[in-house]
């Protein structure tokens, strides 16, 4: 599937203005990309790249997609380059601005993977103390005055956490977040899952209801059209996928029934991304019951999904990640 392709088939907008056929649309699109780039591009873009020739435009979508699901966070944080020239093409087109959108998500999950990369490990926890023999029975000890529980790290033991925490901070809510946040957050609420979940369509779609990545992904929360059908919405003659309550309504379901299979948002998340066969898969092989356990059997996609999804919430609104609440029950139907 080649991006120039893919951009120039699916767009509706694009599609109902083209007057020529579509090969010669798409090199119109490329040549016109090229100039603006040339017109408009900063000069310490310039500088440090050079706009991508045709044929490396046509393999970029590709090759991206498939790094994120089969390379390392190395091998993904060398996609910097390419990223940051097709952004700046893809603005400088507003026919493409829902693509746009979604490759500027990707391109921060490329950064976060370059500092993940560059970032030492962690030591290994020192080896812990042996145990002080118990104290004789006539012996009462009890709580220093005033002492304190020691306190947990929000999102501890999840990898790359903290790295994402760190970049939202530093990053204002989407701007389109106010214009949905009600209506997603009552859809939530109403399939019984915590509405902060809601948040969910930042790393997403940074609330862009009609988003699209080259693979197919639509809407706020990017199904896929098998996904997409299997939770009720309609593809024809509307997509349902764009409505943005309709579309929290399904994410809110699906990640209802993941926790209800692994008993745990991080893995439900996981789940949402990856598909709820390869988690059960990366459970069995790794024998452990958590996504830290199994974030190195996954893919480099879902590896920095979960944390930036967690930490999304941390920062907006104010959740500790360990702490949130899992699904309600429904009421009956009658």
């Amino acid at each position: 599937m080649l991006l120039v392709a893919t951009l120039a088939g699916v767009s509706a907008n694009t599609a109902a203005a083209q007057p020529k056929s579509a090969e010669g649309a798409e090199t119109d699109l490329f040549s016109l990309g090229e100039t603006l780039f040339e017109a408009y591009a900063p000069p310490e873009i310039k500088a440090e790249f050079a706009f991508p020739t045709r044929a490396q435009w046509d393999e970029f979508a590709v090759r991206l997609e498939k790094t994120r699901q089969t390379g390392s966070l190395a091998e993904l944080a060398a996609y910097e380059p390419e990223a940051r020239v097709a952004l700046l093409a893809l603005r400088a087109l507003p026919e493409y601005a829902d693509y746009a959108d979604w490759l500027a998500a990707r391109l921060e999950e490329i950064e976060v993977a370059k500092e993940s990369a560059n970032t030492p490990a962690e030591p290994a926890p020192a080896p812990k103390p042996t145990p002080k023999p118990a104290p004789k029975p006539d012996t009462k000890p009890g709580p220093k005055p005033g002492a304190l529980a020691p306190s947990r790290r929000p999102g501890a033991g999840v990898p790359m956490y903290d790295l994402w925490r760190k970049r939202l901070e530093q990053r204002p809510r989407p701007a389109r977040a106010d214009e949905f946040l009600a209506t997603v957050k009552a859809a939530f609420a109403a399939e019984g899952v915590p509405a902060e979940l809601a948040w969910l369509a930042e790393p997403e779609s940074m609330f862009n209801p009609r988003a699209q990545s080259p693979a197919g992904a639509r809407g706020l929360y990017q199904f896929m059209p098998i996904t997409a059908r299997a939770q009720g919405l309609s593809l024809l003659p509307f997509d349902e996928r764009v409505q943005p309550e309709k579309s929290a309504r399904a994410a809110a379901s699906l990640l209802r029934r993941l926790h209800g299979l692994f008993d745990s948002w991080p893995l439900a998340l996981a789940a949402y991304n990856a598909g709820e066969g390869r988690v059960r898969r990366a459970l069995q092989a790794t024998e452990t019951k958590t996504f830290a356990g199994i974030a190195p059997a996954l893919s480099t996609e879902t590896r920095l999904y979960v944390p930036k999804v967690l930490a999304t919430l941390a920062e907006r609104e104010g959740v500790d990640p360990e702490t949130l609440a899992p699904p309600k029950p429904l009421p009956r139907k009658p």
